[in-house]
């Protein structure tokens, strides 16, 4: 009862007092703490720093309040998100161009604030605090932003033709605007993380549970999202703006509470006096540059050392192994660095080939929100007499085929891919995030398939030089290359999201969260800079280039062929990169 006592408290024995202990109660007390024991969590603890049981803490019981504050978190996002152009063309009377700009910088900007976040988080707050933290500041954001929309406008009369808004409007939603990003680039990669965090990767059934988390982590996502588009636009443009940005404020208050309710359950990594791992890290690239002119044969013996008690191959990255001796190539002291921090920096490096295989990818699905929807505007609308689909609604079928195939993709293929190739989570996450490439390459030759389609209408029914005309084809054509755009979703998306918590050292999950979003982020600047040189370079001679504001005397279609290819080149390569990656765990996932 001793020994049981001090293991639950953590109260340290002198070992002279263990020494003194006769065999026979050492016995009977392992027999009496097995059971106990057993069911601790290692690395863990909970809210009070004590150990935690596994009976009683993380796994689904707590993944369940963790999910829910991203559905109500997306819901908000997107709600403030999805008809942001509206908006600023609207009250705030923006030109389309200049709108279209400003949504632009600020998506790309909230795609890559999570850098920011998750190195806050894991360096010095923690994720648990940095959730908090950034829901009170996106509570209050989001209370700014419906605020805002309530100032006096400057409009003398009904026929003002400038804005009707105020500077002080101004100045305020644009504030409020990025104070939301902020608060999400904090929220977001450490909700996930610490979502994730609630799952023992050692133990076999939770490693299987983790795996279907990601899944419906990203079920969630789409589900709330889905709700905000259809819910807050409708208010926003039917009832007030103001009520429109106010509710999801309240949305993310209600988010709050429920991740507050199961604090009591979370497990919370244990934390250690060691160096944190940025530190390490960064000390191992700085100490292999300083040993940059060091033999490799005077590294030799650490290289072989690090074969031995990893099953990477040493000569992965080589040069980092240089980090393992002293600057004055002396063996005999202690090296600068372990090989422990030699390797974790391995993993990291790994997975920035992955990174940059995976942009192209993230540059087609930004086409999903512009000319995907530039199409639409074009083509027959109409469901019976009276009703008109809005042309941005289609979006929306990118999140519904995403709940629907994650729902087929857990219950069903995950369970017969495992009986074939005896993996926790059916197919590796590199063949995963592989598939959704491909996918994604199809729907970029859907779509211009389609799109040729059109331009064919528009010519046979004398259209062409007139870009308000309705093209005699029904819109639901479009509906192909959203489908497929959302099952590559599926694939990709939520396999980037657990390789890169997965894979990289336990004190940066949050950060390899923020370096999947960052993929996006970088993706939607692409996408812009690609359609800048595709116009400038296509255009000349009074034509019209590909991309043009009469979208009948365009090329779009020629587009989409350049971005399937660029897309297959992005597939070849990634293929290349996964057949070389080594994870950073002695076990296929």
């Amino acid at each position: 009862m001793i020994l049981l006592w001090m293991t639950v408290y953590q109260i340290p024995m002198h070992a002279t007092t263990l020494a003194a202990m006769d065999d026979t109660t050492t016995t009977t007390s392992t027999q009496v703490n097995s059971p106990l024991l057993n069911n601790l969590v290692n690395g863990v603890v909970d809210y009070k720093g004590r150990p935690v049981l596994r009976s009683t803490s993380g796994c689904w019981r707590s993944a369940y309040f963790i999910i829910g504050v991203e559905v109500a978190e997306r819901f908000a996002y997107y709600g403030v998100s999805s008809n942001l152009i509206i908006y600023l063309t609207g009250p705030l009377a923006q030109s389309t161009a200049t709108a279209a700009e400003n949504v632009n910088t600020w998506s790309g900007t909230a795609s890559l604030l999570p850098l920011v976040g998750a190195f806050i988080a894991d360096a010095f707050v923690g994720r648990y605090l940095t959730i908090i933290l950034a829901s009170l500041i996106y509570i209050l954001a989001l209370a700014l932003l419906a605020f805002s929309t309530l100032l006096p406008s400057d409009c003398k009369n009904a026929n003002c033709d400038s804005s009707c808004s105020s500077r002080i409007q101004v100045i305020m939603f644009f504030i409020s605007l990025y104070l939301v990003a902020f608060a999400q680039g904090g929220h977001k990669p450490c909700v996930q993380a610490f979502g994730a965090d609630q799952f023992d990767a050692d133990n076999p059934q939770e490693l299987r549970a983790k795996s279907s988390f990601f899944n419906w982590w990203y079920f969630g996502l789409c589900g709330g999202s889905t709700v905000g588009i259809f819910v807050v636009s409708y208010i926003q443009e039917n009832l007030s703006w103001g009520l429109g940005f106010g509710i999801p404020s309240i949305i993310m208050v209600f988010a709050l509470i429920m991740f507050l309710t199961g604090t009591m359950s979370y497990r919370f990594r244990e934390k250690t006096q060691e160096r944190s791992a940025l530190t390490r890290i960064g000390n191992v690239f700085v100490m292999a540059a300083r040993n940059w002119r060091t033999s490799y044969s005077t590294v030799s013996p650490q290289e072989q050392a690090c074969g031995t008690l990893s099953h990477q191959d040493p000569c992965k990255f080589r040069f980092l192994n240089k980090a393992l001796v002293s600057h004055d190539e002396s063996n005999e002291d202690e090296t600068v660095c372990s090989i422990d921090d030699v390797e974790e920096s391995k993993a990291v490096l790994r997975l920035i080939p992955i990174w940059v295989s995976c942009l192209a990818y993230a540059t087609v699905l930004s086409q999903t929100s512009t000319l995907f929807t530039k199409q639409g505007a074009t083509m027959d609308r109409s469901i019976g007499s009276t009703f008109e689909v809005p042309a941005a609604s289609l979006q929306s079928f990118i999140s519904l085929s995403v709940v629907i195939l994650i729902s087929i993709y857990d219950t069903v293929l995950v369970p017969v891919t495992r009986t074939v190739t005896n993996i926790p989570s059916g197919i590796t996450m590199l063949q995963r995030i592989g598939t959704g490439i491909f996918i994604s390459t199809v729907s970029m030759v859907v779509a211009a398939v389609v799109e040729t389609k059109r331009l064919k209408t528009a010519c046979e029914y004398g259209l062409v030089d007139d870009p308000s005309a309705m093209i005699p084809m029904k819109i639901w054509w479009l509906l192909p290359q959203y489908l497929l755009a959302g099952g590559s979703e599926v694939f990709t998306i939520v396999g980037m999201q657990e390789l890169f918590y997965d894979q990289m050292p336990s004190d940066l999950k949050s950060v390899g969260l923020a370096l999947y979003l960052s993929i996006m982020g970088i993706g939607s600047f692409l996408s812009s800079f690609l359609i800048v040189v595709v116009e400038k370079t296509t255009r000349g001679n009074g034509e019209d280039g590909w991309i043009s504001d009469n979208l009948n005397r365009g090329r779009v279609d020629c587009f989409y062929y350049l971005l399937a290819g660029i897309s297959a080149g992005s597939f070849v390569m990634y293929v290349y990169v996964a057949k070389s990656y080594v994870y950073n765990r002695a076990r296929a996932l």
